[in-house]
Formats: C-alpha cells, structure tokens, sequence
C-alpha cells in the first residue's frame, strides 16, 4: 500500500492545501493528513476543530485519514508506515526551504521519499498566515478556505 504523509500545521487548511491533496490522491493509496506540532508556531484555532475541518471535508474519501504528531516527521513516517511525504510548493522560496527538510529527511530515512506538487495558479497566494490576519481583523475568508472551515470558524466567532 502506498500511502503518503502530507505534513503541516494546517491552521486553518486552506482551498491550497486542498488543490495539492485532491491532485495528489490519484498517486497514493492512502494520503494521512498530519498535524504536526511546531514549537515555532502557535497555532490559532485548537487542534481538534484543525483535525475536525479537515476530516468533514473528505469525508466521502476513504483515502483520506488524518492525524496530529509530535516529534520528527520522518519518525511519524516510520509510525504510520509511510513511504512518502507530499508537499506543496507555492514558489520558489518554497521550495527552496522544502528542499533542504527533504534532503535532511532522506539522509535520516533514505526509503522515504518527498514529493512535490505546485499549487495550480488559482491557489499560489493563498497561505494559512494571511488567512488568519483577514479573520484576526474581521475580513471575509470564504474564498479561502472551504465551507467546513469556514463554518466552524464562525462558529469560534460567538
């Protein structure tokens, strides 16, 4: 079984996380979105709603799971079995960055592989942190982030 590992914080997943993973499930048999902890980042909304947006969202595909971590993410691999990370590129500073984590992780691992998949040009300037400064400061964020997301972020609003 092939199944992949699409890491991030996800706070909130955006429609640019959901161009990469819709485009990458055609590639896996299964693709685990992985929440990981970031202790450079202090994430917005609780992880459970995160986890819970993202699961309402796929919920008609089987393929789709998803998970938090702590830790490594080559270690969370090796848990969960994974072969490859999918991660996606918005430009060339991305990727830059994302490179240097993929050679790190193929020195730590070498059977597991990174993938990336650019962002389709729609999408490309959508990033969690501007979404978050639009809501932050009571902006409109539905063409964003899809309808799960936005409702439980209306939700936290009350």
């Amino acid at each position: 079984m092939k199944i992949c590992l699409f890491p991030g914080t996800f706070d909130p997943i955006t429609y640019g996380h959901t161009d990469v993973i819709d485009r990458a499930l055609d590639l896996f048999d299964k693709l685990v979105i992985g929440i990981g902890y970031n202790s450079n980042k202090q994430p917005m909304f609780p992880l459970e709603e995160r986890m819970q947006w993202i699961r309402e969202h796929y919920k008609n595909d089987s393929r789709v799971e998803v998970a938090s971590y702590q830790g490594l993410t080559i270690d969370f691999c090796r848990e969960i079995k994974a072969r490859f990370i999918l991660r996606g590129i918005r430009g060339v500073g991305d990727f830059e960055y994302e490179k240097a984590i993929a050679d790190v992780n193929r020195t730590i691992e070498p059977t597991v592989e990174t993938f990336f998949l650019t962002c389709s040009p729609l999408y490309a300037s959508i990033a969690s942190t501007l979404v978050r400064d639009i809501y932050r400061h009571g902006g409109e964020v539905n063409a964003f982030v899809p309808p799960a997301v936005l409702e439980g972020m209306n939700r936290l609003k009350k």
